[in-house]
C-alpha cells in the first residue's frame, strides 16, 4: 500500500511541476514577445499550447483519476477539471495578454487541484 501512495505522490508532483513549467512558458513568451517580435513568433505558436494542453490532460487524468481511486475524494479531481477547462478555454482566445492571463489561473488552479490531490492520498 505504501509504495502506491508514493508513486501517486509522484504524478501528482509531476503534474505541478508541470503547471509550474507552463507559467515559466506564459511569462517567458511575454516578455519575449516584448523584446524581441520575430523570437516570440516561434513561442506562441498554436502547436505549442496544443501540445502543452494534451500532456496536461493526459496527465491530470491519470494522476487525478489515480487519486479518485485510492483515496476516494472527488474535490481534487474537480478543481484539477476546472483548470483544464479555464487552459482548454483559453485556447479559443486571439494571442494576447488576455490569453496568457486565462492560461495562468487555469495552470495555478489545475496546480491545486494535484496538490490537494497528492495531499489527500498522505
Amino acid at each position: 500500500m505504501l509504495e502506491k501512495v508514493e508513486s501517486g505522490g509522484v504524478l501528482d508532483r509531476l503534474a505541478i511541476g508541470l503547471s509550474g513549467l507552463c507559467l515559466v512558458h506564459c511569462l517567458a513568451t511575454s516578455v519575449v514577445i516584448a523584446l524581441l517580435a520575430s523570437a516570440g513568433g516561434l513561442l506562441v505558436a498554436p502547436a505549442i499550447h496544443e501540445i502543452g494542453l494534451s500532456a496536461a490532460i493526459a496527465l491530470g487524468i491519470v494522476a487525478l483519476g489515480r487519486g479518485i481511486w485510492e483515496h476516494g475524494f472527488m474535490m481534487p479531481s474537480a478543481v484539477g477539471g476546472l483548470g483544464l477547462g479555464v487552459m482548454t478555454g483559453s485556447l479559443t482566445l486571439p494571442h494576447s495578454t488576455t490569453e496568457t492571463i486565462y492560461t495562468m489561473i487555469g495552470v495555478a488552479i489545475l496546480a491545486l487541484g494535484h496538490d490537494l490531490n497528492r495531499r489527500a492520498v498522505n
